[in-house]
This record gives structure tokens, sequence and C-alpha cells, in this order.
């Protein structure tokens, strides 16, 4: 009897000792739609960095669940405010955010991107001349010349035989005559023989040479900007284009660093769907995200510039002094050295990073 006491005494010694990790609390994180980063497939939680925190999650023995919210701002200040124990998605490492909440080691390099639709079929120069402005400027022209000739047929019409015809006969005749006046300076045989009609053809003439100046400085005009629109290769470039970004991102700040305007939408889900419309002319906003939704979507064709602008890194944010930093840290440490954050690189961007 006393042997089976002291066996039972020694198993209720040993029941706090047993392994308590195993029972400590489940994780909440914060994130938001940012595929590839974060999203959901088959309303499972999924993309690089949920992933990532799963395997971070894992190695820590603790569960994780995921809340997603509809801006960056509202997540990061639940994460900063403890109602949550950290957030992932793309979330960049900045020196403001830093001073109020803490970050993991970086777990991703990323930086600034410009994304633009892919310009296909058609002459660039013949499409800028095919404009609504050109064309009424063009109708205007061809009814100014109309105009020209048939007042000079009232003028001509009975003492000049090239303009002896009726009305309806003359039209052609007469915008003929008009249209040799204004590029050729007119018939030396056809010569006005009417004060009235002598004194027109010398405006005409005259009036021809600021009229041809004119449609020559308008054509070269819309040729030039219309090559120079179709070259872009850098973000200098975009002055005076309908630019995207995501209002209140690290995307907005460079630009308004660099005094460039901008739409600013909510999201990128927003922008995306103004591109597709051809509400916008260009996207900037993460590289990352640009370069899979170019992958992932032909309608429309885009075309992503190949240079990286400020250079940022994504971590994982937490609420300043959070006791899960240092643990976070060493399980992303380690894995890295047994090849899980390769694997994950690997199946979300192909092994280019």
């Amino acid at each position: 009897m006393k042997t089976i006491y002291a066996a039972f005494t020694f198993l209720l010694l040993l029941l706090p000792a047993m392994p308590v990790q195993a029972q400590q609390e489940g994780l909440s994180f914060a994130t938001i739609e940012r595929p590839p980063f974060a999203t959901t497939r088959g309303g499972v939680p999924s993309g690089f960095s949920i992933d990532l925190m799963k395997a971070i999650a894992a190695e820590m023995g603790r569960d994780v669940e995921f809340k997603y919210y509809n801006s960056f701002p509202a997540m990061l200040s639940a994460t900063e405010v403890g109602i949550h124990d950290g957030a992932v998605a793309n979330i960049s490492i900045t020196a403001a955010r830093e001073r109020v909440m803490d970050f993991s080691q970086p777990i991703f390099e990323s930086g600034i991107g410009v994304l633009l639709p892919e310009t296909k079929g058609g002459n660039p120069m013949l499409q800028a001349l095919m404009t609504k402005d050109f064309l009424m400027l063009v109708v205007i022209a061809l009814g100014l010349l109309f105009g020209s000739g048939m007042l000079m047929w009232v003028f001509e019409r009975r003492v000049q035989p090239y303009f002896d015809r009726p009305a309806r006969d003359a039209i052609y005749p007469s915008f003929w005559w008009a249209l040799n006046v204004v590029v050729n300076g007119g018939f030396e045989e056809r010569m006005p023989q009417s004060k009235m009609g002598r004194l027109f053809s010398v405006v005409l003439v005259v009036s021809s040479l600021f009229i041809v100046s004119f449609f020559v400085a308008t054509i070269t005009s819309a040729t030039t900007v219309a090559a120079l629109q179709d070259n872009i290769e850098s973000i200098n470039d975009l002055e005076g284009r309908a630019v995207a970004t995501v209002s209140g991102s690290t995307s907005a700040d460079f630009m308004d660093a660099r005094d460039l305007n901008y739409i600013g939408y909510a999201s990128p889900v927003e922008i995306f769907d103004a591109l597709e419309k051809g509400q916008v002319a260009a996207v900037v906003f993460d590289a990352p995200i640009l370069s899979y939704y170019s992958t992932t979507h032909t309608n429309p064709e885009t075309n992503l510039l190949p240079r990286i602008y400020r250079r940022e890194n994504y971590g994982i944010a937490l609420p300043a002094g959070s006791d899960l930093k240092e643990e976070i840290d060493q399980t992303l440490l380690q894995l890295r050295e047994n090849g899980t954050y390769d694997d994950l690189v690997q199946q979300w961007f192909g092994g280019q990073p």
C-alpha cells in the first residue's frame, strides 16, 4: 500500500513538470490582402508572409490565426496597441514605424517599382494624330478651304472662266483652287480678275503662311510627345501622366519626396481595377506586388521597369517590447538554415526574391 501511495505521489509531482509548450496560447496576427505576400486560397490564409509565419509558429510549438484588415493603417494600429501579437504582409521597416513598434529581422528585400501597360500594335505617332482635337482641326481646315473657294466663286464667277459654272458644279473646283492657293500660292493662269477676288486671294495667300505653319507645328508637337511618352525608361519620364499609388504608403512618400503628382488609391486592388479600365497610365508601388500582378494578369498586358527605386526590407511587425521578438528572430534564422525559407521563396517567387 505504501508503494502504491508513493507511486501516486510521484506522478502528482511530475504533472506540473510535463511539457507546457504544447499548451502555449496560440498566436494572433493581423494581415491584409496583398498577394503574393498575404491572400486567401479556398478561404485559407496563404501567401509568402502568411506561410512563413505559419512555419515560424510551428517551430515555436504554437498555433497561429490571422485577422484580415481592410487598410494598412488599421492593421498596423491594431498591432501597435497590442490587439494582436504581430502583423505580417508586405510591411516595410521604416524609421517612423520602428519608433512605435518592433520588427523582426528582415524577411524579404524589396523596393519600389514602376508598372506600365504594354503598348501593342499601331504606330504611336499615327495614333497621336488620330486624336479628337487633331481631327477637329482637320475638319475646320477643310471647312475653311471649302468656304474660301466658294467665296472666290461668288467674286469671280462672271469674270473668270474657271469659276464660270453653277454653284453645285463649282464646289470641288473652288475647293481645289483654295487648296492650291494655300499650299502652292495659287495658279498663275487662274489669277483673280475682280477687285474683290484679287483682294481676297492676297488675304488668303498671306493667311496660308500662318495656317500651314500652325499645322506643321501641331503635327510635330503631337508626334514628338507621342514618341516621348512611348519611351518611358525611368520614373522621371512619368511627369504629366496619370500615375497611381496607394495613399499613405512608402511609395506615396517616395513620390512626395520627388514632387511627382499621383492619384492616391486605398488599395492595390483599386489601382489594378483602374489600370484595367484604362484610367491610369502607370503604377508606382512595391515591386514584388507589381511583378506578381504582371505575371498573373494578361488583360491588360503590362511591363515592369527593370529598375528598383528606394530599396526596402519587409519585416514582421510586433508591439513595442514584444516578448516574441527574440524567439521569432531565432526561429527565422533556423528556417533560413534548414532551407524552409528558400522553399517558400521558390514557391511564391520562382526562386527570385
